[in-house]
């Protein structure tokens, strides 16, 4: 995926205020052992951009004063409430240096596994996307997880995933995360209606009415 973007001298809070009123986005790109690159990126296009899924997991080619870097995107900056992009950092890509980058997953079979089909549970995608560490070329579009073969009590792991030639997944400390959880749906019962027999309600024919409450406290003596 390509982009173009522009290099620009002035740096800090004001000269950044100023880029985004007409229009532009302020970045930069650091990494490798060229020094860090300020650049702006015109908002409209940038907005487009982010969009798409590719923008955020895959190598992208920007064009920079004619010439053209290989980039991944770090690290993006949303204004609060509006719909704006505060800031921008892309890494240089080096073809012999392993990156760790986030991929998308895409996940299918879900409807046709027996844990959906059969066995009346709900699936939960716990993960949409995984941490992986690779060499460059092979960064992956999407990470495909077949969900045809859940079944009742039995969660997905990452370590259950099998992932391209060349990449691994990076755990960052974790054993072995959940990606899908597959819980049983339970029904609620409802309670079947209590039929009363209007005589069991009045009492047994013949039986004595109940006793009546104790009077209230005698009235005190009539004074002599």
């Amino acid at each position: 995926m390509k982009f173009v973007a522009f290099e620009r001298a002035k740096q800090g809070t004001g000269a950044s205020r100023r880029l985004r009123i007409t229009g532009r986005t302020p970045g930069i790109v650091y990494g490798g052992t060229a020094e860090p690159i300020l650049i702006e990126i015109d908002h409209n296009a940038l907005w487009h951009a982010i969009k798409k899924e590719a923008f955020h997991g895959s190598i992208l080619e920007m064009e920079l004063a004619g010439k053209e870097h290989k980039v991944l995107l770090r690290d993006l900056q949303m204004h609060p409430y509006k719909q704006q992009v505060q800031h921008i950092d892309f890494q240089r890509v080096e073809a012999r240096t392993r990156m760790t980058v986030k991929v998308p997953v895409h996940f299918s079979g879900e409807e046709e596994s027996p844990a959906v089909k059969t066995e009346n549970c709900l699936v939960t995608h716990v993960l949409t996307e995984m941490t992986v560490s690779c060499f460059p070329a092979d960064i992956p579009d999407f990470i495909a997880v077949d969900l045809g073969g859940l079944t009742k009590g039995k969660s997905l792991h990452v370590k259950d995933v099998v992932l391209p030639k060349g990449v691994k997944a990076a755990l960052k400390g974790q054993v072995n995360p959940v990606m899908v959880s597959v819980t049983p749906i339970v029904e609620e019962v409802e309670a079947a209606p209590v039929v009363v027999d209007p005589k069991a309600a009045k009492g047994k024919p013949g039986a004595k009415p109940a006793a009546k409450p104790a009077a209230a406290a005698a009235k005190p003596a009539a004074k002599k």
